[in-house]
């Protein structure tokens, strides 16, 4: 059976209990057992390659203990274990156990076991059961499954905020080329995307030995204030072989005042989708006095432009509206421009992040420690023949190679002018008060006809409605009466 298939068999199996309400719940349950089945795969291997190692988790519930038998305990029995045994202990193991022992107590601090039926709750077990996550290669199909569960939450509602297109986090990363070494943040991490595709280009370009692959982990940064995300991160560290992701801490970035953050926390690189158009809960604002808001994506930026060191690099997805927004928006671009060298602004479709928004996006890439001089605009189009980005059809890597290829080399030189690329003079911006939202000049606005003609058709359409609609009236009085 292909791993798909098995993820797919768990899911049908997990449907069937009347404890589990929607696709954020089934994605919850089905991550803490996946979560525990993975960390005790990699305890096992871990006991044999490393000397005196012990697991974090208590021998009796560890996955091998109560889980891995197939004829193992099952009914009331199993769910009395895992609602008064299994969940209680994981949640207070002791913080002196170590940074694993941290992992397993963040990741079940708000973990719950949604399913009432212990019968099916060891069906999905014994299915569970089935994947190797010491065989390299089961774990990297697991790996690709899990990245579909994590597209399966665009539908789960809210819970669609935590994914960014796969193509949109692999092309900022490429673009911003991390090494090993350098420490690498995002402060509102969601389940993990740019950190993994951080991963996989840096092993693919620069981890050569085993201390390059130390190196690469220890620099790793993240946060993440909702517990289900969260805990999908943690499971996705695991997943793409990271030991001990104490580093993903639960927590809101924005809650600490902006000054309290020292120079000995800056780092190097910050690749970030903040969530925007929601607003943050009172008092928060207070933290950042100069640009006092409760927006979300405005508090991230202030906060990333202060986090960067010297000659630090970010690429971060903003919405239009913190390009065209005025009043505290205006003082935080113009405090970018002056902090860092806003360098480069990737204009996005409307529909990359559909379904669950479907307003138009960028991607602004910046350098900490000059002042921005010029602003480079790239307007990707959606790829001929297709209207819009879809589920069916997303957006992919290869979508975004012309604008990889424009790029320009080392400094960005000998970048050119074009259909879509355009450059705009800091002067300008600053003379447009600060208004980021620059249109494409080579584009020719549509011609929309007379606004005279226009508003006599509508209003000429307008009659004929309303006249259909009296004449549906008459007939339905009509049929009424007889």
């Amino acid at each position: 059976m292909s791993v798909r298939t098995l993820v797919k068999s768990i899911q049908d199996i997990m449907r069937k209990d009347t404890g589990v309400d929607g696709d954020a719940q089934r994605i919850s349950q089905l991550c803490w057992m996946f979560f525990l089945k993975i960390i005790d795969d990699q305890d096992q291997e871990l006991e044999l390659t490393k000397d005196n190692y012990t697991s974090p988790i208590p021998p009796d519930l560890q996955w091998r203990a109560w889980a891995a038998d197939p004829e193992g305990i099952t009914g009331d029995a199993l769910l009395d274990f895992v609602n008064l045994n299994l969940f209680p202990k994981l949640k207070s193991l002791p913080p002196a156990a170590g940074p694993r022992a941290k992992v397993v107590r963040d990741v079940f601090e708000d973990a719950y076991n949604y399913m009432k039926s212990g019968q099916l709750m060891r069906q999905m077990i014994n299915k569970i059961n089935e994947v190797d996550f010491n065989n390299l290669t089961e774990r990297q199909h697991f790996g690709d499954i899990y990245e579909q569960i994590l597209n399966d939450l665009q539908n789960a509602g809210n819970a669609g905020e935590y994914y960014t297109p796969r193509a949109v986090t692999a092309f900022m990363v490429q673009q911003i080329d991390p090494k090993p070494g350098e420490t690498l943040f995002d402060p509102a991490c969601g389940t993990g995307g740019f950190l993994t595709c951080a991963m996989r280009h840096m092993r693919d370009t620069y981890v050569k030995r085993p201390e390059h692959e130390a190196l690469m982990q220890a620099s790793l940064r993240a946060v993440e204030k909702k517990p289900l995300p969260h805990m999908l991160c943690v499971t996705n560290m695991l997943l793409n072989g990271v030991e001990e992701p104490d580093f993903v801490r639960h927590d809101n970035t924005l809650a600490r005042p902006l000054v309290s953050w020292t120079k000995d926390e800056r780092v190097d690189i910050v690749l970030t989708n903040p969530p925007f158009g929601g607003k943050e809960e009172d008092g928060i604002e207070s933290n950042f006095p100069t640009f006092r808001t409760r927006e979300t994506a405005d508090l991230f930026l202030a906060l990333i432009i202060r986090l960067l060191k010297p000659g630090g690099r970010a690429a971060v997805v903003l919405p239009d509206g913190s390009l065209f927004g005025e009043g505290i928006k205006t003082r935080l671009k113009e405090h970018l421009m002056e902090e860092c060298n806003l360098h480069t602004i990737v204009r996005l479709p409307n529909s990359v992040f559909k379904p669950y928004a479907s307003i138009g996006t960028n991607l602004l890439f910046f350098e900490k420690g000059t002042p921005t001089q010029d602003i480079w605009y790239w307007e990707h189009r959606v790829p001929e023949g297709q209207k819009a980005y879809s589920m069916t059809k997303p957006i992919r890597l290869d979508h975004l190679n012309d604008c990889a290829a424009w790029w320009g080399g080392a400094g960005r030189q000998g970048r050119v002018e074009g259909p879509q690329a355009w450059k705009v003079s800091a002067a300008d911006i600053k003379a447009r008060g600060y208004n980021l939202d620059i249109k494409n000049p080579h584009t020719v606005a549509a011609d929309h006809g007379d606004p005279e003609t226009l508003l006599a058709d509508l209003e000429q359409a307008e009659a004929q409605v309303a006249s259909l609609r009296d004449q549906l009236k008459a007939i339905l009085s009509e049929a009424l009466i007889r």
